[in-house]
């Protein structure tokens, strides 16, 4: 994703439907507080997504996958929001703005993989703060379990759409587009259409799935690595006590061998700073 970290303020839901490609859907559930989905296609106008030659454009499959989730919610009785509707280019900036914009909502991204290896394969999930793991966790479940491709995993990361929004928020990647099986999967309307049914029943069941597991764990049965929850500050002052834990034992180490010439002490000195 391309980060832009232009400043937008946005006043009121009339204000942001000014904005080019954004469209808002209130189904007729007879819900009269329904849970909003905010959701986003990735990419976008000239922003075509993937790798340079990448022969399938991400803007046009992300944007297909989220009409097709579009209707399958709004038929389950949801209040469906769009950051884009059209192959139109949305800044990030905007993109959060939007979705922080909708009381009681989740927020969901839809993007396809690339890598210059072309055995690349598999769908995984991302997400940033914890209120946002079990929506994670869900959305991954359904989607590899519906999918032929393998799971990568659901992974914490500071992505900017993720980390800007104050509500519960995900990416998904639907497979890699450079992978010349996916890349056929996804050339498919009826997988495109599975992958939006699948993503659906994910948000649909957000709280049923992650109740059955740890909030360290997820849907798939992956541990989630502890380290990325940990705050930055405890790791660093983690990462000073290992130093200095190291320097005592350096010099200790340096007491014992003042016996040895001084090219092999430097040597030995040398290696401690370095592990």
């Amino acid at each position: 994703m391309r980060k832009n970290f232009c400043r937008i303020s946005l006043l009121g839901a009339g204000l942001l439907t000014t904005f080019p490609g954004y469209s808002s859907y209130a189904a007729s559930g007879g819900n009269s507080s329904p849970t909003t989905v905010v959701i986003d296609a990735g990419h976008g106008g000239y922003d075509r997504g993937g790798i340079p030659g990448q022969r399938v454009s991400e803007k046009d499959m992300t944007l297909d996958v989220a009409r097709r989730l579009k209707s399958v919610l709004a038929a389950s009785g949801y209040r469906v929001v769009m950051t884009r509707d059209s192959d139109v280019f949305i800044p990030l900036g905007t993109r959060t703005a939007i979705a922080n914009s909708n009381r009681n909502a989740i927020f969901v991204s839809v993007h396809f993989n690339s890598a210059t290896r072309r055995g690349a394969s598999g769908i995984e999930t991302y997400f940033y703060s914890r209120d946002s793991l079990a929506l994670a966790s869900a959305i991954h479940h359904y989607v590899v379990g519906g999918a032929p491709s393998p799971s990568r995993g659901v992974r914490r990361r500071g992505y900017f759409v993720l980390r800007k929004t104050s509500i519960p928020a995900v990416l998904v990647e639907c497979g890699f587009l450079t992978n010349p099986t996916e890349a056929g999967y996804a050339q498919n309307a009826s997988y495109r259409q599975k992958l939006a049914e699948e993503i659906a029943a994910g948000v649909r069941s957000r709280g049923s799935v992650a109740s059955s597991f740890s909030t360290t764990r997820v849907a798939t049965d992956e541990t989630i690595p502890l380290q990325p929850y940990m705050d930055q500050t405890r790791v660093t002052q983690s990462k000073k006590s290992r130093s200095k834990r190291s320097a005592r034992k350096s010099s200790r180490h340096k007491k014992k061998t003042s016996s040895k010439p001084a090219e092999i002490e430097a040597r030995v000195a040398s290696s401690d700073r370095e592990g």
